[in-house]
């Protein structure tokens, strides 16, 4: 199927306006750990969007952190790329996007860090939510990471829902 509409997501262009906002996360790190968080994508300019996350890391020997990661996303044609906030910024990868058959606009990408090799998948799902998977390998690295993004609900809505007496 090479459509890159989709009723969730819009076409592969549209994707970096969708992704505007603020988004909760669960995230798995194979055999290390786990960790919940907000992500927030917030606009730079007309092309790109900063992506700051910050959560609590969980550790597989039962040590917990604060944590925090922030890249920038820039719109390209038929999606993404994902660079590294850094003074000057620096490439993580590039995403192309287009649609499956089971309704989801996928991309991927491979990263080469040193030694250690990331293949990435983003798939935005037609139900609005989306995941990022990294299979990280080489000498010094060996995991995969699956993390799963819902857009988050609005403070007021939660603070409503707390706030209701029976």
């Amino acid at each position: 199927m090479n459509e890159t509409a989709i009723d969730g997501w819009g076409a592969a262009c549209e994707v970096m306006a969708r992704l505007a906002g603020a988004w909760s996360f669960e995230r798995a790190i194979e055999g290390q750990g786990c960790m919940q968080g907000l992500a927030t994508f917030t606009p730079l300019d007309s092309k790109s969007l900063a992506y700051r996350e910050q959560g609590r890391l969980r550790l597989r020997n039962g040590t917990e952190l604060e944590a925090s990661r922030e890249y920038v996303f820039r719109r390209t044609e038929r999606g993404f790329e994902v660079l590294f906030k850094e003074t000057p910024l620096r490439p993580f990868h590039a995403i192309s996007l287009s649609a499956s058959e089971a309704g989801a606009l996928n991309g991927r990408a491979s990263h080469l860090c040193n030694l250690d090799h990331y293949q990435s998948t983003y798939t935005f799902r037609s139900d609005g939510s989306f995941v990022i998977r990294h299979v990280v390998s080489g000498p010094r690295k060996n995991y995969t990471m699956v993390t799963a993004y819902d857009r988050a609900a609005p403070v007021a809505a939660n603070l409503r829902r707390r706030l209701t007496f029976p």
